[in-house]
């Protein structure tokens, strides 16, 4: 049983829909969360149209009383005056109310010395409430809470032994004795994988539970979720098999009360009624493989670009391994970009593994025309801080004609990449960050055309003041030391410009320029953005901001450029969109109105 009293119907009476009430009640006398319940309780009161009023006021008095014992008023008087079918008031004279007086709060069996338990106990409200107004929902709340938490932790068996709420309303006192007979903590038995095409090892190596420990909860959900990260199941389930937690035929020996009677506290301690001490609970892993081909194709628009397209062919787990493949091709009037990406895991999958990214690049963009073909060996680690540390050797072959250099190189680029994001909404973040940093280096030492040290570091930011202002920004810092600048493809050089660079300048329409102004492309590069948005109404916000930066040759650049512009934002059901006018500062060359499109969030 779960009590003898009306107090659990203090929450759900007031989900009820307003169409719902019948009865709109007026409380004087008392405010506050007491009156709304009498409001509640008196809401599915529906008088018939003939009916004589004072007939129901008994009903109306009945209802407002157990309303106010959720709160621990047992002598209030109340007046009711019924002006109508429709309405009712209630004067309320709400009398001194019962407040807790003993309190007893017991835990037995294995879990008396738990201290999740425990500070469950210690924590909860019934226990801050001694001394004060009873509040009925408390000791329901902590019943439910304990019952949750023993399941939670194993503990199958895990039963009231005493569950009572003593009501002493001529001394407005109330009294609790809720004791809790745990059982046995069961720990994990035998666990059993089936309908996996991944080798059973690999997936026990994710495992954060072996047997013989002690069963919880978070474990399972743990587990399911590193599954899930994996991408090789489409359905996963990861439960105890509590149908054989507990044997229901016992052996009884003599002195074992019957049944249909409560065992004695001295047959509880004896030892006549015992769990077996070596409680386990097998578990079962459920897996149905993920479709070993997904293809995906997609269009959009940027004015970047222009139209673009995209078709991706991925093989979430090519073997019993579990390596994947994923290949995808890109095309937009400036770009034709062919990648893919061959994935190895390693003994834990989750964090460690060797890459083969390999793809083939053509850009027709502004003065750069340039053909790249390029493969890498890496070897990432992804560590619990969120971070991503990648070491790789990229091969490339890249034949470019930048303004008035043409080359055809070969290089040869060992180098060190980190990253990470942190968003507490992938889709429309109110706060985050997103963190990237790479370090390369090329020379003819290893065989290399071009003798360089490259790098680029990213900070991006998001956050808000309440929930309809938020603000945005950017730094993009990159630089290159090299005495074989020519022989650098425009693959590795620096430009500025466009959606996600400086708006109000078409895309990488900026960098140092040779004697008849064609790009050459930069050395180096500093860009940065401010942006603060607020909301209009709903899934749409309103933009303001201003875009900083240039690409060029030495540090410090001379000539920065400057933009600012207005923006719409909406949240829309396949992503963020972003509609922005942008005009350049303080440029002679450029002062025309831009428009930039883009959709998908700014990380």
């Amino acid at each position: 049983m779960w009590g003898r009293y009306a107090g659990p119907a203090v929450l759900a009476l007031s989900l009820l829909p307003a169409s719902a009430y019948a009865l709109d009640a007026s409380v004087k006398g008392i405010d506050g969360a007491p009156a709304t319940n009498i409001a509640n309780f008196l809401a599915p009161i529906s008088i018939p149209e003939n009916a004589r009023l004072e007939s129901y006021k008994a009903e109306v008095a009945d209802k407002a009383q157990k309303a106010l014992h959720a709160f621990g008023y047992y002598s209030a008087e109340l007046e009711i005056t019924l002006e109508n079918r429709d309405d009712v008031t209630v004067r309320v004279t709400p009398g001194t109310p019962v407040k807790l007086n003993h309190l007893w709060l017991e835990l037995s069996g294995a879990g008396a010395d738990d201290d999740a338990l425990k500070r469950l106990i210690d924590g909860s409200t019934l226990k801050a409430r001694k001394g004060k107004a009873l509040h009925h929902a408390d000791y329901d709340g902590l019943k439910a809470k304990l019952q949750n938490m023993a399941l939670q932790r194993g503990y199958f068996n895990a039963r009231f032994v005493t569950h009572r709420l003593e009501i002493r309303p001529w001394a407005h006192q109330a009294n609790v004795a809720l004791s809790m007979d745990t059982g046995p903590r069961y720990r994990y038995g035998d666990i059993t994988i089936s309908g996996s095409q991944i080798d059973e090892n690999r997936l026990r190596a994710m495992m954060p539970f072996h047997e013989g420990e002690y069963y919880e909860t978070n474990d399972l959900a743990t587990y399911n979720q590193r599954l899930s990260q994996m991408g090789w199941f489409k359905s996963i389930t990861v439960a105890p098999r509590l149908d054989t937690a507990e044997e229901d035929t016992t052996i009884a020996s003599p002195g074992t009360p019957e049944l249909g009677q409560s065992p004695s506290a001295d047959a509880r301690q004896d030892g006549n009624i015992r769990p077996p001490s070596d409680a386990e609970v097998p578990i079962d892993v459920n897996l149905v493989p993920a479709d070993r081909h997904r293809f995906e194709v997609g269009a959009g628009y940027a004015t970047d670009v222009g139209p673009r397209f995209r078709f991706s062919w991925d093989q979430p787990w090519v073997n019993s391994r579990g390596d994947s493949w994923n290949n995808s091709l890109y095309l937009s009037a400036p770009r034709t970009v062919f990648e893919g990406l061959y994935s190895i895991p390693l003994d834990n999958p989750l964090r460690d593994s060797w890459e083969i990214p390999y793809g083939l690049k053509k850009i027709d963009n502004e003065d750069t025309r340039s053909f790249e073909s390029s493969i890498a060996l890496a070897r990432q680690w992804k560590f619990s801080n969120g971070w991503h540390q990648r070491v790789y050797v990229r091969a490339t072959r890249e034949d470019f004609t930048q303004a008035d250099q043409d080359a055809t190189v070969y290089l040869l680029v060992p180098g060190v990449s980190w990253r990470r994001t942190a968003v507490d909404d992938q889709r429309f973040p109110m706060h985050g960050n997103r963190q990237d940093a790479l370090f390369e280096v090329s020379d003819p030492a290893w065989g290399s055309d071009a003798r360089f040290v490259r790098t680029r570091l990213s900070s991006q930011w998001i956050t808000s003041l309440g929930t309809d202002n938020r603000f945005v920004g950017r730094v993009t810092v990159g630089a290159t030391a090299t005495d074989t600048f020519d022989q650098i493809p425009p693959s590795l050089r620096f430009f500025a410009g466009g959606d996600n660079s400086l708006r109000g300048y078409d895309y990488e329409s900026l960098s140092p320029e040779n004697d008849d102004g064609e790009l050459l492309g930069g050395q180096h590069l500093l860009t940065s953005t401010a942006e603060y948005q607020r909301r209009i109404t709903g899934d749409w916000w309103g933009a303001v901001f201003t875009d900083a930066g240039n690409a060029f040759d030495e540090w410090w650049p001379n000539d920065i450029k400057h933009s600012a512009g207005i923006g719409v934002r909406w949240i829309s059901p396949v992503g963020p969109i972003r509609f922005d006018l942008a005009k350049p500062i303080g440029d002679e060359d450029d002062s025309g109105v831009h428009i930039h499109f883009a959709i998908g969030p700014e990380f």
